[in-house]
């Protein structure tokens, strides 16, 4: 099946009010051109030379959303254009997008990621902490961002019932944080492997690459 086959095969199976990211990093301009001719204008990036590359070669219009572990020194090159931050994982991190922001007199969107695998090599703040921070209104003093929910990432396994389990325990805070955040309305969860179940949990932002554009070529990577 062609990329412009797969991305109306993905979207044909999205509820109302869920939108897919075509997840392109390490893929080439031209798989994510036919992808755009196909209707497609989310995609997620995870690295931050790759994605001002295709910033720059690709049509304007394109939404980019910067999924990956992003590091505070590469902050200033994505936020004068990426539409959404799905991986804010530290005050830190929100600290530099503030102001870079500012500089770039923008307002950027972010979410804020959750730490719900069972993996030490995920990132993300816990259910925990990050309901403390908000009942603290710790997030009142960003005037540049602009929050618009969470993001997590399931853990790597086979077993569908503990996935589910992880989504459900996301999409019922997501239900919580809006007693505090007014502007919560994106829960970004679900990957090739996992979507179909998170849209059953809530999930309005899928993000879906290996499915779509095949094995990614890591010889691409920058």
């Amino acid at each position: 099946m062609s990329v412009a086959s797969k991305i109306t095969e993905v979207n044909a199976t999205l509820p109302a009010g869920t939108r897919l990211v075509a997840v392109s990093k390490y893929h080439p301009v031209e798989a994510i051109r036919e992808a755009y001719e196909a209707g497609q204008r989310l995609f997620g990036e995870s690295h931050v030379q790759e994605v001002v590359a295709k910033q720059e070669a690709l049509p304007k219009d394109i939404e980019w959303h910067f999924i990956g572990h992003l590091q505070t020194n590469k902050v200033k090159y994505i936020v004068p254009f990426v539409t959404l931050i799905h991986s804010v994982d530290t005050l830190k991190l929100l600290e530099e997008i503030e102001k870079q922001a500012e500089k770039s007199q923008r307002t950027v969107n972010c979410l804020l990621e959750l730490h719900i695998a069972q993996e030490n090599t995920k990132f993300g703040f816990t259910i925990d902490s990050l309901r403390q921070l908000m009942q603290q209104k710790a997030f009142d003093q960003y005037g540049h961002i602009c929050f618009k929910g969470l993001m997590c990432m399931a853990t790597h396994t086979d077993n569908e019932e503990e996935i589910r389990a992880e989504f459900h325990s996301i999409s019922t805070f997501f239900a919580e944080c809006k007693n505090y955040m007014a502007d919560f309305t994106e829960l970004s969860m679900g990957m090739s492997n996992d979507y179909k179940i998170a849209i059953t949990e809530g999930s309005t932002l899928v993000r879906v690459g290996t499915y779509i554009f095949g094995e990614r070529d890591y010889s691409k990577k920058q």
